[in-house]
């Protein structure tokens, strides 16, 4: 039997780190008896760091990894993130009604043995103008006061309210690098892939590096980015586009200085609606990283740059956005003989809900996890893995999809275009034919394949408000007075979780004072 005892990451960043570290803690690298765990990267490759936004996943990895929270805060300019502010997505500005909802992170509000709240909000049992996010969780109330998910005695990544976080990239993938190589046993080298020779079988007999001459390994991974150097060029495994659902391909993105020292610090991602697209703006610790989504096919990048300029105003002055060009799609094939791609080099969905970061801690799961101990079982694990990740993209597309073809926008081209039939996948067409009498249910989804909850779905839905006629099936929701008694205590609590929770930006700098006075305290030890 062939045993697989090396496995070679080829390209840093946060993808090769994020894999690198979780296998390395998983396969004991640091033993040797455990498999080993290789990086290569070049030396010059830039890093972005224009402000990523990442999904709740991402403190379940943190902790798998063994990396400190508050090392990880300080080392990443990190910052909590409660869930997603969406502006104008319903109807452009100027127009009366709503005109933002936020998808929460915190699930609905279920007392066990009590109703769920949804079909009495439907059925107008909530207090009167609370959204449904607003209704069934206090998580919209905490983060309009600023408040933090989590307090400074609460153990590392837990807290009373489902939160993940905001980071620069670059600097977090140096915080990985440190982690990987100095605790978890990871070999990292530094050289220049310049090609893959393949062998008889066409999976890869050895890299050609510049600086280091020939690398072999039993199992390679591709983080080589939007590139895929050994997936999409040497492997030739193919790219399914799905620009025709999701019209998104470029964007352009600034660091933004805050205008004084002590600014709020949103816990969450602010995604405004533009006329062609949607700006992210994330607040790190000492910036914002701030940007533009948008389509080709309906403006150009003069036109783009001067709505990321008006988004921002003054504070745009003296700045150059990063351009960046890519397309929503997937590798139907991630894995092909013993090459797997993670991250941007199997697929992109563009950055809306923060999947990015979320795929790669997936490839990673799956990859450990998966990870067969004889080398002649791996074409049954690659078929598994690759079912496993086209149904996830899949499932997220049409997700994403959601928010754009259920706007009251037809002011644009853009969203006229997002609005139309063709444009929407079968799958989610049903879904929401489905939903018109009845509210989305968790059985609707497939567990092991979703990337998000039933709740998302909903918040999403009803925050873009998606009708659901309840009425024929009124007199079958028979707990309306337990739900309403449920919705005056999340608003009680919620009013007391203001005085329990501390000021997100001051949780944040105490958070790094801590760690860099124990640092300080252990160097001076040393």
């Amino acid at each position: 039997m062939a045993r697989i005892n090396k496995v070679l990451v080829v390209g840093g960043g946060t993808a090769g780190w994020l894999v690198a570290c979780y296998l390395a803690r998983a396969m004991r690298s640091s033993d040797p008896s455990g498999i080993q765990v290789h990086l290569v990267e070049a030396e010059n490759i830039g890093l972005l760091g224009v402000g990523e936004a990442t999904f709740p996943s991402i403190r379940g990895t943190l902790a798998a990894i063994g990396l400190d929270e508050r090392r990880f805060l300080d080392g990443a300019h990190a910052t909590y993130k409660q869930g997603i502010d969406y502006r104008h997505w319903v109807r452009p500005p100027g127009v009366s009604g709503r005109g933002s909802f936020f998808h929460p992170f915190s699930l609905p509000s279920q007392r066990p043995g009590g109703p769920e709240l949804l079909p009495y909000w439907l059925l107008g049992e909530a207090p009167s103008g609370l959204s449904f996010a607003e209704a069934v969780t206090m998580q919209s109330r905490v983060v309009e006061h600023a408040r933090a998910p989590k307090r400074p005695q609460d153990p590392d990544y837990q807290g009373p309210l489902n939160h993940a976080y905001h980071f620069d990239a670059a600097c977090f993938a140096r915080v990985l690098a440190e982690h990987g190589t100095q605790t978890l046993g990871v070999h990292r080298h530094v050289a220049t892939v310049e090609r893959a020779e393949l062998d008889e079988r066409g999976a890869i007999a050895r890299l050609i590096t510049t600086e280091l001459g020939p690398m072999t390994a039993d199992l390679y991974v591709d983080c080589t980015g939007l590139r895929s150097h050994l997936a999409g060029g040497a492997m030739q495994s193919p790219f399914l586009s799905r620009a025709d659902v999701l019209f998104a391909d470029r964007a352009m993105a600034m660091q933004v200085p805050y205008d004084r020292p002590d600014a709020p610090i949103p816990s969450y991602t602010i995604a405004t609606a533009q006329e062609a697209g949607w700006t992210w703006d994330i607040g790190l610790q000492q910036r914002r990283g701030v940007g533009y989504v948008y389509s080709s096919r309906h403006t150009d990048d003069a036109r783009a740059e001067q709505v990321l300029r008006g988004y921002l105003g003054n504070a745009a002055e003296g700045l150059t956005p990063l351009r960046i060009r890519f397309e929503t799609g997937y590798r139907p094939e991630h894995w092909r003989h013993n090459c797997v791609a993670v991250g941007l080099a199997g697929g992109f969905v563009e950055p809306l809900e923060s999947t990015g970061i979320a795929l790669v801690e997936l490839g990673a799961y799956l990859l450990t996890h998966a990870l067969p101990a004889d080398l002649d079982d791996l074409p049954r694990i690659a078929r598994h893995y690759n079912t496993m990740m086209v149904a996830r993209y899949e499932r997220i597309i049409d997700f994403i999809k959601l928010h754009y073809c259920l706007s009251q926008r037809r002011d644009t081209g853009f969203w006229r275009d997002n609005t139309a039939a063709s444009s929407i996948p079968q799958t989610l067409q049903d879904k929401l034919a489905l939903w018109r009498y009845r509210p989305p249910h968790r059985l609707d989804f497939v567990g092991d394949l979703e990337m998000f909850l039933v709740a998302s779905w909903q918040y999403v839905l009803y925050g873009m408000e998606f009708h659901t006629d309840l009425t024929p099936m009124r007199r079958t929701y028979t707990q309306a007075a337990e739900a309403r008694r449920e919705f005056a205590t999340i608003q009680q609590v919620a009013a007391r979780a203001l005085d329990d929770l501390p000021d997100h930006r001051a949780l944040v700098e105490r958070m790094v004072h801590e760690h860099r006075a124990r640092a300080g305290r252990a160097h001076a030890v040393a």
